[in-house]
């Protein structure tokens, strides 16, 4: 992603005064988009970049990810983003889950659609039995009748590679993908939604797995003991 510079702008008309950043170089900057005035720039945005010394990640354990079926291209983009930060190897795209080279993708990957490594696959449940056979443990994030809480699970013995499979925003994991998987996990609710949106859940699960986030605390686990 290209180094861009970002200003806040506000709207001269004293009974909108509509504040709002904006790309410095385009030019409908210099008309509200409210109510028409004039603006005139009241601060600068520092660059947007790229982060030039990442923050020290975990070796252990290794987490890629398997996308069954995500129909949102903007889930997609979003995913990837949180894989970029979160320091997931791989992705799995499979179904229709969209290719980073779509557009919409872009919108919210930001730059991390090139960043993150991805394979596709026409058909997840083969990629599944393909990544299960080479030697990976297969986590399901799902709630089901007999998942496990995601914070408790990973405050345990976890596995030295990972793959976290998530689901189709409305159907869910595929059954026979849920066949094959070690564990299914899932994050606890306290509202009255059953589930959160597939891109933030998978977020939460991305950072909780290569931390090892320990819910009481809030504490990293490392070498069995939290630091």
């Amino acid at each position: 992603m290209g180094r861009i510079s970002y200003g806040i702008y506000q709207c001269t008309n004293p009974t909108c005064r509509f504040r709002f950043p904006f790309n410095s170089h385009t030019p409908f900057r210099e008309r509200c988009p409210r109510c028409g005035a004039p603006t005139h720039l009241v601060a600068q945005v520092p660059i947007l970049g790229e982060v030039s010394d990442p923050d020290p990640m975990p070796a252990e354990p290794v987490v890629d990810a398997l996308l069954d079926n995500i129909r949102s291209t903007y889930n997609v983009g979003s995913i990837f983003r949180a894989a970029d930060g979160a320091g997931i190897r791989h992705l799995h795209l499979c179904g229709i889950t969209a290719l980073p080279s779509h557009r919409q993708v872009g919108k919210t990957a930001l730059g991390a659609e090139h960043s993150v490594p991805w394979t596709y696959h026409p058909n997840a449940v083969d990629a599944a039995e393909e990544l299960r056979h080479a030697g990976a443990a297969l986590w399901a994030l799902e709630r089901t009748r007999n998942s496990r809480s995601l914070f408790d699970t990973v405050a345990t013995s976890v596995p030295s590679w990972i793959v976290l499979v998530v689901g189709n925003e409305i159907s869910g994991s595929d059954p026979e993908i849920l066949a094959l998987c070690d564990r299914v996990v899932h994050i606890p609710m306290q509202g009255r939604k059953g589930s959160l949106n597939v891109a933030t859940a998978f977020g939460i699960a991305a950072y909780a797995l290569r931390y090892r986030l320990c819910p009481a605390s809030g504490q990293a686990k490392r070498d069995g003991r939290y630091v």
